[in-house]
C-alpha cells in the first residue's frame, strides 16, 4: 500500500494535498506536479511511503533541480514509484548503464549470446554491477530537510510512519491528516 502527499510551504504555513502518481512516469513529471502545487515557487515536499518498506522525500524549490532522499534504495527499486525517484544520478550510474545492462540481459541464453561470448561476459559483469548499484539502505540528500528542522540523523533513523514523523517535525501533521 502506498501513500503520497504534497506539502507546500506558504506564507500561512503548510498546505497538504494528496496526489495520484498514476500519470507520473519520470522525476521531471513529479517535479512539475510539485511546482503546480505552489504557484509562488515556495518549497514543496513530495512525501511517498510504502508501508514500512521505504519512504522518499522529494523537495522542489521553485525551478531548482529536485532534491531527493530515499530511505532504502533496494526496496524502492522493486516499486514503480520508487523507480521514479531512483535516477541514475542518485545511484551514481551513467545514464547509459541501464540500457547496456538490458541489452546484455536480452542476449543471455540466445544463439547470438554464444557468438558474443566475450561481450556477453562483460555484459554479465555490468548487470551484476548494476545490481550492486542499488544499495540496501538510504541514498540521496539526507540533508534535504535540515533547514526545515529535520536533521540528517533524524531522517536516517525514521522508520514505520516516517511521513507522519516528518509532518510532525515540520508542524504539518494536522494538514497531512486531512489528506490521509
Amino acid at each position: 500500500m502506498y501513500f503520497a502527499a504534497l506539502l507546500a510551504r506558504t506564507e500561512d504555513g503548510w498546505e497538504a494535498s494528496d496526489t495520484e502518481l498514476d500519470d507520473v512516469e519520470t522525476l521531471s513529471d513529479l517535479a512539475d506536479l510539485a511546482r503546480e502545487a505552489s504557484p509562488d515557487e515556495d518549497t514543496v515536499l513530495v512525501l511517498i511511503e510504502q508501508e514500512d518498506a521505504w519512504f522518499g522525500v522529494v523537495r522542489v524549490d521553485g525551478e531548482e533541480d529536485p532534491r531527493i532522499y530515499v530511505s532504502d534504495a533496494a526496496a524502492a527499486a522493486r516499486s514503480s514509484y520508487g523507480e521514479i525517484l531512483l535516477t541514475d544520478e542518485l545511484l551514481g550510474r551513467e545514464p547509459d548503464d541501464d540500457g547496456d545492462d538490458l541489452d546484455a540481459l536480452d542476449l543471455d541464453g540466445t544463439e547470438d549470446g554464444e557468438s558474443d561470448d566475450e561481450d556477453g561476459g562483460g555484459g554479465g559483469d555490468a548487470a551484476a554491477g548494476s545490481g550492486e548499484a542499488v544499495p540496501h539502505g538510504p541514498v540521496g540528500d539526507a540533508e534535504v530537510l535540515d533547514d526545515l528542522g529535520v536533521s540528517e540523523k533524524e531522517l536516517r533513523s525514521m522508520s514505520g510512519d516516517a511521513v507522519g514523523e516528518i509532518a510532525e517535525a515540520l508542524g504539518a501533521s494536522d494538514v497531512l491528516e486531512t489528506v490521509r
